[in-house]
């Protein structure tokens, strides 16, 4: 005997779209999904009593639902929903960009009187502004060692080389006027007569030009800890026979996310949601399976 219709069955994982339960706006999508599982446990109470070695009756106990998702991918909303701080988007910055220079030891490096009072991308030598953390440790009361803190973008534009095993990169002298770095493409303006004290130190970040945008993010601070609840859409690969399926959880909420770095690889997003009972809806979650017309 045939079996009476084809079965019902899911074949691979297409997007996962999160969604405020505020005003149902979508935080985006994500597409390089690796994984995507319900999963659904549930406790049964036994009633013992006696020498009975059996149960004498048994009831459900509480059901636990999660969802246990693997991205290959960060966007930015997966900050917001599983770290608790949202990133502030960055757009292109045709010539780069330099932080302000701050101190970090002492207060003599960065100093608008009698120091440095900032570092700035050397006009038309921008190509030469190379990704990562820079700091200044002074020598002197005049010179300061410049380290880097990779080589990962040490070759963009002019290359440039480690001459020591602390990462140091060049020393910067500001004994008769500001210092141009052939290597960085950085300028260090002098302010007034340096009194640097040997040993303080100053640091300051570095993105290259022409970048096409990205983000920056600062996680864990006590006034941005908030994990708001979420609702979310997952949906099957359309199949060959045209079968569509989408899953719906109402009430999400999730804590933490690895942020991985594996050699020659690319990183998976492990992260675990919790899924909740809506009082509003009196659901927890939904399936919609459908089968178009013709097939």
């Amino acid at each position: 005997m045939a079996y009476p219709t084809a079965p019902r069955a899911f074949f691979g994982v297409h997007s996962f779209t999160p969604y405020s339960r505020t005003d149902l706006s979508f935080y985006g999508t994500v597409k390089v999904v690796k994984s995507s599982s319900l999963s659904l446990s549930g406790s049964l109470i036994e009633q013992m009593g006696g020498s009975n070695k059996y149960p004498w009756n048994i009831e459900e106990g509480a059901m636990k639902a999660e969802l246990a998702l693997k991205f290959g991918e960060y966007p930015d909303f997966l900050f917001t929903l599983f770290l608790g701080k949202a990133p502030t988007a960055l757009s292109a910055e045709t010539t780069g960009n330099v932080s302000t220079l701050t101190n970090f030891y002492g207060t003599s490096v960065m100093n608008g009187t009698n120091g440095i009072s900032g570092v700035s991308a050397t006009s038309s030598d921008e190509a030469d502004l190379k990704f990562g953390k820079y700091v200044l440790v002074a020598l002197s009361s005049n010179t300061a060692a410049l380290f880097l803190s990779s080589d990962v973008d040490i070759g963009r534009g002019n290359n440039a080389a480690y001459s020591s095993n602390a990462l140091k990169i060049e020393t910067v002298d500001v004994s008769s006027g500001n210092h141009v770095s052939a290597l960085t493409g950085l300028t260090f303006t002098k302010a007034g007569t340096p009194a640097f004290t040997t040993g303080d130190s100053a640091y300051f970040y570095v993105r290259p030009k022409a970048s096409a945008g990205g983000m920056t993010v600062d996680v864990g601070g006590l006034s941005d800890q908030t994990f708001p609840e979420f609702g979310c859409l997952v949906y099957g690969q359309k199949r060959g026979n045209q079968e569509l399926v989408e899953l719906e959880c109402y009430r999400c909420k999730g804590s933490g996310m690895p942020l991985n770095f594996e050699e020659n690889a690319w990183a998976e997003v492990d992260v675990k949601v919790s899924v909740l009972y809506d009082a509003d809806l009196d659901k927890v979650f939904s399936v919609r399976a459908i089968k178009p017309s013709g097939t």
